[in-house]
């Protein structure tokens, strides 16, 4: 599969929907000077609380619960109930920090893809299954600007790859499934609930290759195109 291919499906377009985490932002192990994930600050296995974290937590995504300390606790003492307040808070914070690192540090070459796309006339979307404080830094972040709509599952209550999700974002950007591109990393369902309503998805695999190169195959699966990096979506400015 070649660029071409890629660029020119884009091109055909009228809008481009986006996911945020490990497609936007840069490789999670940059997220934050400490370099400490939640897990290690919790004193538990990263499975276990990417089990919690990414399938058994509903209520923090679609905004149910929006206290910050209220998700952690709740996801660190269904691990394990034992685990000390102290512990709790410090990882609220260093999440809080993290996150905010990520949205506010955005590679440059995002950025001008999202501006390039711009200058071609496409409408931009994000879609993100995200809980409050995961997105609380936004408004500070450089590519919220160049977005028609931005639609984060704990504002509108319900997640990806649930259709209706989907649709909030096409109805703001007022177009149809078949006029939509959706590029992501492919967690979370989302080419396959993008796919599912008739949009053309792009699965990027640059940062899912540091953190689970093992469902990439999987992803792929799903996916009508696969590129590394973002700049692939478009043509270099000549």
């Amino acid at each position: 599969m070649t660029q071409t291919a890629v660029t020119t499906v884009v091109g055909q377009k009228d809008a481009v929907l986006f996911d945020l985490f490990h497609t936007l932002t840069a490789l999670e192990s940059t997220w934050g000077d400490s370099r400490v994930f939640t897990h290690q600050m919790l004193g538990v296995s990263r499975e276990a609380w990417n089990e919690q974290l990414l399938e058994r937590s509903r209520d923090r995504l679609t905004g149910v619960i929006d206290d910050p300390h209220a998700i952690v606790r709740k996801l660190a003492h269904a691990i394990d109930p034992t685990i000390h307040e102290d512990a709790i808070e410090a990882a609220v914070a260093n999440r809080i920090e993290r996150f905010a690192h990520a949205l506010v540090n955005v590679p440059q070459e995002n950025v001008r893809i999202l501006c390039r796309l711009k200058a071609l006339g496409k409408s931009i979307g994000l879609i993100s299954n995200a809980d409050a404080s995961e997105v609380a830094a936004w408004d500070r972040s450089p590519i919220a600007r160049w977005f028609d709509s931005v639609v984060f599952s704990c504002r509108v209550g319900c997640v990806k790859p649930e259709s209706q999700i989907y649709r909030v974002c096409m109805q703001e950007l007022d177009v149809t499934p078949d006029r939509c591109v959706f590029v992501g990393d492919g967690g979370s369902g989302e080419l396959e609930g993008a796919r599912r309503l008739g949009i053309t998805t792009v699965m990027v695999t640059g940062v899912t290759r540091e953190i689970w190169p093992d469902k990439i195959e999987k992803h792929r699966a799903h996916a009508d195109y696969v590129i590394e990096h973002l700049r692939e979506l478009v043509q270099e400015e000549i």
